[in-house]
């Protein structure tokens, strides 16, 4: 199994000031936690994608990855996996490719045999609060059998236990662990801390 996927808790930072990057780093590892995906939105993804991968204490994955031009940039930043937020063809099939695991976003049954049809078992639920969520997921499960998801959008320290409780949930992705960086990598370490107490 691929490393990605032996983990419950994906964290997921969206860069909005460099200076919090280190903080991010340092309280993931500290916490226990030593996994995060960086959205690359914004100037500050890619230069955050790169210091944190450069560290080699964490698994580093590149999210938000919308074209195969910014998946090839994240790979060379040294990203060990690749997130979308929708399900490209082009990308899944460049990243695969490459032999690194690839996680894209879908939400309808389209989409998943769609990713299916690419090879995959592994998919990203997204928006899953705006859509149900867990009562999408049980409609899913008797259906697509063999394939697990990572909600994301919506998930919370409150209501994670319940979604990584859900037989068809591999893991579960929010930012809400990294958002404390800025008060600093214990604050960090807190919230990673805690969320691995919710995963049992």
């Amino acid at each position: 199994m691929n490393e990605l996927f032996a983990q419950r808790i994906v964290p997921l930072a969206s860069i909005a000031d460099p200076a919090h990057v280190q903080a991010i780093g340092d309280g993931l590892v500290d916490g226990g936690l030593p996994v995060v995906e960086v959205a690359l939105r914004g100037s500050h993804g890619a230069p955050a994608l790169a210091a944190l991968a450069a560290r080699g204490d964490l698994l580093v994955g590149a999210g938000t990855v919308l074209s195969v031009e910014q998946a090839r940039g994240a790979l060379d930043a040294g990203a060990a996996f690749v997130v979308t937020p929708g399900l490209d063809a082009e990308v899944v099939r460049y990243v695969t490719g490459a032999g690194v695991p690839v996680v894209p976003g879908v939400l309808t049954p389209t989409e998943v045999q769609a990713a299916v049809t690419l090879g995959l078992d592994r998919l990203k639920l997204f928006p899953a609060g705006v859509f149900g969520g867990l009562a999408l997921l049980d409609a899913y499960r008797d259906v697509y059998r063999s394939v697990r998801f990572m909600p994301s959008g919506g998930v919370r320290q409150d209501n994670l236990a319940e979604h990584l409780a859900h037989p068809s949930v591999f893991a579960a992705s929010g930012s809400w662990i990294t958002a404390a960086a800025g008060d600093g990598r214990e604050a960090v370490a807190e919230r990673a801390r805690a969320a691995l107490e919710a995963a049992g």
